[in-house]
């Protein structure tokens, strides 16, 4: 019984068996014949299993500024690394291992920013394959990496990298912003500036190498290869001239260093074609770094906007010389102009004014009356119609990130009036600029922009940034009155940019003492130094080749110092060397008239008079009578232009307004009239014990006050009863 159950059992095994080859022989047969197995083609995946693929990193675009000088590229860095494991070194002789780590940390020590005490503790951890060096032993340029390759130290070695880099250092930081590698892509990614708005063209496509290779991915033997080449990223070339930016980096450091703004904003522009030719601010960062991005990141030309103070009046103005409503010549009375008994506003001396003075010098005074009265003959809705033909309250689509428009307040009529002197109403200083365009290119607005040009090295093609009018608002004529307007407030003796005059350069612009809103929202800032001062200017008048504007927020001055200072310091440099650079040839000048004194008591007083006029010399007269009896100086002396004579007549003395004079004409008035004088302060004279023109006696006594320029101020601000946030004090 056990022999036949056996039998069975062996005839079962034999059938299942013989079944189970069966199905491996045609399953054999099948692979062999389709070269498939569940629908995969065998070869391919054969092929598969060798098959190595190597990406070939694809270069992004360099950025370069006009003249073809690179701002931003590519470059190798190199991290230095230490291999600590003995396991590395198969022969002695020839260590693959860090063998002397107090030797190998002083070599170190000399090439990279880390003590040499820290570079051993990190060369004698315990169970560490390798080490690195942190931010010290990053980003190493090829130079630093060829120097310590020269010292041959075993178990030294560097791992290559890419790296976004900028030779110019502190450069247009914020306009061409910085790049760095994204953690989870290992990419290069522009993050701020030209880098993140341009990132799509910088950044190129990778390519890649296809090969057979062993398990060691050495490449087999006839084998086939595979090679896509990448796409390097596109090259940008900016209308930023380095020189004048260099320049203009230069001066801004100066005035940084010296007043410690709260911040600074400068443009230069080419106002024929809109290129934006210099562009910088302050705070500011190094894009490698990042060093000081903390305290300013964003664009301030581009992104932030502020109420401009009375550059704006240079727009107001043109408005009312295109509708024909300003007439040099006419009238006004300065001081104070109130809406309907209310709501009034003053001129910048606290309200004083200047008495009844001309249109023309209301303007060179920076009188925000004027103004005022400009806007009543040009009606509210002219001016409003040309803000907008100024482009004012709009984004001029530089081709920048994050570009604001500003905003014009206009609802009330208080805002109306404000808004022609720069109150109220916000800007940005590259409007500021478009706008002064259309002055410098005899009424075409020019938009301003930054790329010159961008080149794809792949297929060598280029785009150019071609110049684009962005409006005409005023006619050729209009703006050339206006730009003989803006260059008497500097040579005008009432204007109030005389700082800003250039030698061999005609130059045209306003000043602005913009208030400041007062974080707390009640009316603005108070200090004498929470401005934003600002000058907005062209040169060569007669035909302008450059724009600039400069505005400097809270600049730390002195008592006797007001805001132009700072800001000429940036503008005079500025403007003077870029038109040097750019061999705009300076207008011949005239020297200054040197006059000899003659013997005036031999001369009738018609006679003096007309001397005097003819020689640009002040004549002060005391005494009613017609015969000179006594002169100063005295007969021979040279004077300069513009320089006092003082005669004394026969018949009564009396004593001249001595107001703003210095201490040493006061006294030669004293001499002359045999007074009695009692000085009291320090400074130029401004109260006088005798009213002008009153009638004295020789042995009277003459008392004249005098203060310091910074006391003035006080004794102004003391004197003032005007409601502080109803005035603009805007020079």
């Amino acid at each position: 019984m056990n022999k036949k159950y056996r039998n069975i059992g062996a005839a079962s095994f034999f059938i299942f068996f013989s079944l189970l080859f069966f199905v491996l022989i045609v399953r054999f047969i099948s692979i062999q014949y389709t070269g498939e197995v569940e629908g995969k083609v065998l070869t391919a995946q054969a092929a598969q299993l060798y098959m190595r693929e190597d990406v070939i990193k694809a270069q992004r675009g360099s950025i370069y500024d006009n003249n073809g000088e690179v701002i931003a590229e590519d470059a190798a860095s190199y991290t230095l690394v230490a291999i600590l494991s003995d396991t590395m070194t198969t022969d002695p002789d020839y260590p693959r291992h860090v063998v002397d780590p107090r030797k190998t940390a002083a070599q170190l020590a000399l090439h990279i920013d880390m003590s040499e005490q820290d570079i051993y503790d990190r060369l004698t951890q315990e169970g560490r394959f390798q080490v690195e060096f942190g931010r010290a032993g990053k980003d190493l340029s090829n130079s630093v990496k060829i120097a310590i390759e020269e010292l041959q130290l075993p178990g030294i070695t560097f791992i290559k990298d890419t790296k976004r880099y900028y030779p110019n250092g502190i450069f247009a930081s914020h306009l061409i912003g910085y790049a760095q590698k994204d953690e989870e892509s290992s990419e290069i990614v522009g993050v701020t500036g030209l880098e993140n708005s341009y990132n799509d063209l910088l950044d190129g496509e990778d390519g890649s190498f296809k090969y057979e290779g062993d398990i060691w991915n050495y490449i087999l033997p006839n084998s086939k290869k595979h090679v896509e080449e990448p796409v390097n990223g596109q090259d940008i070339y900016l209308t930023i001239d380095k020189k004048i930016q260099t320049f203009l980096e230069d001066a801004m450091n100066k005035v940084d260093e010296q007043y410690k703004p709260k911040r600074i904003m400068a443009v230069v522009a080419d106002p024929k074609t809109g290129k934006i030719l210099a562009m910088g601010q302050r705070p500011t960062y190094h894009p490698t770094t990042r060093e000081g991005i903390d305290q300013s990141w964003h664009n301030e030309i581009i992104e932030t906007s502020f109420e401009p103070g009375s550059t704006m009046k240079i727009f107001a103005l043109a408005t009312a010389i295109e509708k024909n409503v300003f007439n040099p010549n006419d009238k006004f009375a300065s001081g104070q102009y109130c809406l309907d008994g209310k709501n009034c506003i003053n001129d910048h001396n606290y309200g004083k004014g200047w008495g009844t003075i001309s249109y023309l010098e209301g303007f060179q005074r920076s009188s925000n009356v004027v103004m005022a009265k400009l806007l009543e003959k040009m009606g509210a809705e002219t001016w409003l119609e040309y803000m907008n033909k100024f482009k004012f309250g709009m984004k001029t689509n530089i081709g920048l990130p994050n570009e604001v428009p500003g905003k014009i307040l206009y609802n009330w009529p208080i805002e109306k009036v404000t808004s022609v002197y720069g109150q109220g109403t916000t800007v940005t200083a590259i409007q500021m600029v478009q706008a002064m365009s259309a002055i410098a290119n005899d009424g075409k607005m020019m938009k301003p922009y930054v790329v010159d040009k961008i080149v794809d090295p792949n297929t060598k093609t280029v785009t150019e940034t071609k110049p684009e009018i962005a409006g005409n608002p005023i006619s050729a004529d209009t703006a050339k009155q206006v730009r003989e307007i803006l260059e008497s407030t500097i040579t005008s003796e009432h204007g109030t940019a005389k700082t800003y005059h250039l030698e061999g350069y005609r130059v045209g612009g306003k000043t602005g003492t913009a208030q400041i809103p007062n974080p707390n929202g009640k009316g603005y800032l108070k200090e004498r130094n929470q401005y934003i001062f600002s000058f907005l200017g062209l040169a060569p008048v007669d035909n302008p080749q450059l724009v600039m504007y400069v505005a400097i927020e809270e600049p730390q001055i002195e008592p006797d110092e007001n805001g132009s200072k700072p800001v000429s310091m940036i503008f005079n440099t500025v403007m003077k060397t870029s038109l040097q650079y750019l061999n705009i040839e300076p207008e011949k000048t005239t020297e200054v008239k040197n006059t000899s004194l003659p013997d005036l008591t031999k001369m009738k007083l018609q006679d003096v008079q007309t001397f005097a006029q003819d020689s640009n010399l002040e004549l002060v007269t005391i005494g009613k009578g017609n015969k000179i009896v006594e002169q100063f100086p005295a007969s021979g002396v040279s004077l300069l232009e513009g320089e006092k004579i003082i005669v004394k007549t026969d018949g009564d003395i009396f004593v001249p307004n001595m107001t703003g004079w210095s201490k040493r004409d006061v006294l030669k008035i004293a001499q002359l009239a045999s007074l009695e004088l009692n000085m009291v302060g320090n400074g130029y004279a401004y109260k006088q014990n005798f009213q002008p023109n009153t009638s004295v006696q020789a042995g009277d006594q003459l008392v004249v006050h005098f203060e310091t320029p910074a006391a003035k101020i006080e004794r102004e601000q003391a004197e003032s009863q005007s409601d502080a946030e109803d005035e603009v004090t805007d020079e």
